[in-house]
């Protein structure tokens, strides 16, 4: 019987999913859990396995659409097998019912490289290939992931096990997983930031050329750029959130000096014990002792009233150049140190650029700080990250000449800028926590 190819829940707030990309046309042949396609979420992107082997019968939900978790995305089964729901006197849905029961009940007609026993949900192309590589049925494996979820932990412990029971293994000689450059502990994980055109993927076809655009009146011609999944959420989520939010900025500048100090004396500690210690872990301490001493600033509006969130979620604005900005959020700020900021923050930074992060690395953020400064800004109004209160913009760290006690003297400065949502936060409350955020870099011990 056809088996349905169901869009998956990716996150625990992600409730649907973007098809980016189809990896197999319709009537190729697909194996059980080869990569099907690319699905996006909040800008990143996610190879989803194929449920069964057989034939890509059908394919329901085209590339550019955006469906929520558990819409039936396609059907797999047997060259000019009838889908379900097609021919049948119109009870389709009836049918896809049908048979999806059918296909939990029964094995899919077409070779598998293992029998499946119960309902595995969502797996990743990671454990997908080690299972495929190793004819393992991942129905034996035991998940100890969010929800039960089979991660690749579990398999490659499970394959140690069964190693083990077999034969014991050449003393000496490392697993293959152990061994440097092979493996999948050494090759790019599932989760990839959604690209902008289709030709930055080595495997896509070649894009077709820009449509020209034909000239209006008082416009010259031009070509049309293709919106990315991820450029065209920024561009939505922008927009919503002017329109959702009045808005305000308020301006002021920190005294960088004893944060420098601190960070030149420090640095290299942190660097013994696996941190990069940057500015940004200064900045994101600063704004949790803001967000502590002003809960109201770490909020979000409903039509009930104001919610004052119990935990600090930082959201850390990170441009990947052409590629677009996505916000990895470092959860429960409040709780750590410094050296522990410094190493979300490396590790957060680090994930983003190489294209490793997971759906839940960009939600739930409670405030946000984006330091538009790395590129040379020196203040911006930046557009709060809905349903967020506020959000903090960085400037260039720059040495400038200020009256000090009446003298003038050269500091390191920076502009800080708060824009706030004006239903919630008035002009004298903002200018406390960006009072206090200021105080905290200034007064660094």
């Amino acid at each position: 019987m056809a088996t349905k190819v169901i869009m998956p829940q990716l996150g625990e707030s992600v409730v649907e999913g973007t098809v980016t990309k189809w990896l197999h046309k319709e009537g190729e042949t697909v194996r059980e859990l080869e990569s099907l396609l690319e699905v996006n979420t909040d800008k990143v992107d996610t190879e989803i396995p194929s449920p069964a082997s057989g034939t890509l019968l059908k394919v329901l939900v085209p590339e550019g659409t955006t469906v929520r978790a558990g819409t039936t995305l396609a059907w797999i089964g047997q060259p000019d097998e009838a889908i379900p729901g097609e021919g049948d006197g119109g009870s389709g849905n009836h049918g896809a019912a049908t048979a999806a029961r059918q296909s939990e009940a029964q094995p899919s007609a077409a070779p598998l490289p293992s029998a499946r026993s119960r309902d595995l949900g969502f797996i990743s192309p990671v454990v997908a290939r080690l299972a495929r590589e190793n004819n393992l049925d991942l129905s034996l494996v035991k998940g100890s992931g969010e929800g039960g979820r089979i991660t690749k932990k579990d398999v490659l412990a499970y394959l140690a096990q069964r190693e083990t029971s077999a034969a014991p293994a050449p003393v000496g000689q490392p697993a293959p997983w152990e061994t440097p450059g092979e493996g999948d502990l050494f090759r790019p994980p599932e989760i990839q930031f959604a690209a902008g055109a289709p030709e930055a993927t080595p495997s896509a076809p070649t894009a077709p050329p820009a449509a020209p655009i034909p000239p209006a009146p008082g416009l010259l011609p031009g070509r049309v750029i293709p919106l990315s999944p991820a450029r065209r959420i920024i561009a939505e989520r922008m927009v919503a959130s002017k329109h959702t939010s009045p808005h305000v900025t308020t301006v002021m500048e920190a005294d960088m000096s004893r944060v420098v100090a601190h960070r030149e004396a420090n640095k290299e500690a942190f660097a013994r014990d696996g941190a990069r210690l940057t500015f940004t872990a200064y900045f994101i301490a600063a704004a949790v002792a803001a967000l502590k001493a002003n809960p109201i600033a770490n909020s979000s509006w409903s039509d009930e009233g104001i919610l004052i969130h119990d935990s600090i979620h930082i959201g850390v604005a990170t441009s990947l150049g052409e590629e677009g900005l996505i916000v990895p959020v470092i959860k429960n700020a409040d709780r750590l140190s410094l050296l522990g900021i410094a190493r979300a923050v490396n590790d957060l930074a680090e994930r983003a650029r190489s294209h490793r992060l997971q759906p839940d690395d960009v939600h739930g953020a409670t405030f946000t700080i984006t330091n538009h400064g790395v590129t040379g800004s020196l203040f911006a109004n930046p557009i709060i990250n809905q349903p967020q209160c506020a959000i903090l913009g960085v400037g260039m760290i720059q040495k400038r000449v200020v009256v000090i006690n009446d003298a003038i003297a050269i500091r390191p400065m920076v502009y800080l800028s708060l824009t706030f949502d004006h239903r919630i936060l008035d002009g004298a409350i903002a200018d406390q926590v960006l009072a206090k955020f200021v105080e905290t870099l200034q007064n660094w011990v």
